[in-house]
């Protein structure tokens, strides 16, 4: 196994964690699958709740130095408003399907989704977590960004909580119907270069 002793105890608690969710997976598990022993993971890490802080670092670490590779803040929507202003349509997809195919295909945002997918029914902080990650992160991101295109006129008036909820919901919906189906993939990118476009046609302002 190829790796430093701390990358392959995140690498395989990711992959567990993935299978069995977060409740369903002890230490002795963990260090089981590293190819050690509980004792001398404790060294590297001092409790599972310690691993999985680790690995949601390194999800967060991952996710910057996607967005960085598309010139994008990615979180906070005030640095990014003026990279969308005027962005082409076919630019706008392809920052799109950038991220999409990024959380359908790195393996650290594939596990910790299915991770959190499970773990929400079995644990409140993960349900929390999923949601946040998932849901209202998400929503703020596009729904700030929105309410800057309205004012700045680029969009028709309108109510940009709605506007956000309308655009990521087919999004997110397209994500999950290519998960373990790769065959899916390009009819849903197909889908999702429609989408859009046919939300640009919505809401662009016609008189601009």
């Amino acid at each position: 196994m190829k790796g430093d002793t701390k990358t392959i105890i995140l690498d395989e608690a990711l992959s567990l964690f993935a299978v069995k969710g977060y409740d369903g997976v002890t230490v002795q598990d963990i260090a089981r699958a590293v190819g050690i022993k509980a004792p001398s993971l404790y060294k590297h890490y001092k409790s599972k709740q310690d691993i999985f802080d680790a690995i949601l670092i390194e999800t967060e670490n991952r996710y910057k130095k996607q967005v960085l590779s598309m010139n994008m803040n990615g979180s906070e929507p005030e640095k990014d408003k003026d990279l969308f202003l005027g962005i082409t349509e076919e630019d706008l997809y392809e920052k799109v399907k950038g991220l999409f195919l990024y959380y359908l295909h790195d393996e650290y945002a594939v596990k910790i989704r299915r991770m959190m997918t499970i773990g929400q029914y079995q644990n409140e902080r993960l349900s929390d977590l999923y949601k946040k990650q998932y849901i209202d992160d998400a929503l703020l991101y596009q729904k700030t960004l929105f309410q800057f295109f309205i004012y700045s006129g680029v969009f028709e008036s309108g109510d940009p909580q709605m506007m956000a909820i309308q655009f990521y919901a087919p999004i997110y919906l397209l994500m999950i119907n290519c998960d373990n189906r790769s065959e899916r993939e390009k009819e849903s990118l197909a889908f999702l270069k429609e989408h859009v476009r046919q939300f640009g046609q919505l809401y662009s302002n016609k008189e601009k």
